[in-house]
């Protein structure tokens, strides 16, 4: 990170924490701070969390030098394509990528392109070498603070289905992501029983 991004960041953080530590004090006017934390921070974002399936159990079973190699071709063979659709990668955790994209159109194009890429590479792999990718997508306004931190409803949606209910080849999506989406051409929508917190609804994309 540049020196330019390391102050900004250190200079949104503490406004946000200027204000959160004023919201804390006595008889203070919560309602009117946190339309000033949305006014400095909100925007309409698109998030994308991804998440490798069955990684940590591979890891377990194949040792750390597995773990290196399966995060390099992850970022080797999906990185380009988040480039490609104008995505913005915030932060890798693992085996895991936080992407936000201004248009949920780029990046349910993006997660499909990512989907298929996979499809040949893990064709000529063995088993244990493969990489199976979840994504989770919501839509929404969320707080951006700096270069790598976003928070909110969405946020945490996303992150939930591309992390822990997705399976292995899947792409979910939040209820507001598949209302912006809804007319994309090659991609319909099968409902989910259940939607995570902050989620009204969730789907699986079918790419045709």
């Amino acid at each position: 990170m540049s020196h330019n991004a390391k102050t900004a960041m250190r200079n949104s953080e503490g406004r946000l924490y200027d204000l959160i530590a004023q919201r804390l004090l006595p008889d203070t006017n919560k309602t009117e701070i946190d339309q000033r934390i949305w006014d400095l921070f909100g925007e309409e974002w698109c998030v994308m969390m991804t998440d490798l399936a069955g990684f940590s159990r591979r890891v377990a079973e194949y040792g750390i030098i597995h773990f290196l190699q399966t995060i390099y071709e992850s970022e080797r063979l999906l990185l380009p394509v988040i480039e490609q659709h104008e995505g913005f990668l915030l932060k890798t955790d693992g085996d895991s990528f936080l992407v936000i994209f201004r248009k949920p159109q780029k990046a349910l194009q993006c997660a499909m392109v990512m989907q298929k890429v996979l499809v040949p590479y893990n064709q000529a792999k063995l088993e244990q070498e493969r990489v199976h990718l979840c994504v989770g997508l919501g839509f929404g306004k969320i707080l951006r603070v700096g270069n790598t931190e976003v928070f909110g409803a969405e946020v945490n949606a996303a992150c939930k289905l591309g992390e822990d209910v997705a399976n292995q080849g899947e792409t979910l999506v939040t209820g507001a992501f598949q209302q912006a989406c809804v007319d994309f051409a090659g991609a319909t929508y099968q409902k989910l029983e259940h939607a995570p917190a902050g989620a009204n609804a969730a789907y699986k994309v079918i790419f045709s």
